[in-house]
């Protein structure tokens, strides 16, 4: 259970600093500020509200100037925070999911990649692989090495 409350906790905190980020935060600020203060006094819903405003203005700062360990913190710590959250109080999970469920229209689309390649010239004798995130591939080869001309010689 420790590990599941534990990715939850993970997803939770990259989706809200994910969008921080954006301009749905706007949208889903207060929803995610009542989360976070649900069940607290007023004086503490405003503190989450100075809280998630001091975590968007850190994030934005450290993306301007390319530091990515910085924008890592920032999801860092409100990992922890859903955790220690998530722990507490066991109603917390179902909260957080069903968040997150209202949530998934405004997390930004991963980008797409195309990728278009073109081989020119040449004569191969052997593959030719162009691509991005290739894993688990053999290749073995079935006999001698051909002695083919090199172009040109003669």
């Amino acid at each position: 259970m420790e590990a599941e409350l534990t990715a939850l906790a993970a997803s939770g905190a990259t989706a809200f600093v994910g969008l921080m980020a954006t301009e749905a935060w706007n949208q889903v600020r207060g929803r995610v500020a009542r989360f976070l203060a649900r069940g607290e006094d007023g004086e503490d819903s405003e503190a989450v509200d100075a809280e998630l405003d001091e975590s968007r203005a850190a994030l934005l700062a450290a993306r301007r100037s390319g530091d990515e360990d910085g924008a890592a913190d920032v999801t860092a710590e409100w990992r922890i925070r859903l955790r220690r959250a998530l722990r507490d109080n066991p109603e917390a999970a179902r909260e957080l999911r069903e968040l997150l469920d209202e949530l998934a229209p405004h997390q930004p689309a991963a980008p797409t990649v195309t990728v278009n390649n073109s081989t020119n010239g040449g004569t191969y004798y052997s593959p030719v692989i162009q691509g991005h995130d290739i894993s688990g591939l053999t290749f073995n080869g079935g006999g001698a090495v051909s002695s083919r001309p090199e172009p040109g010689a003669g």
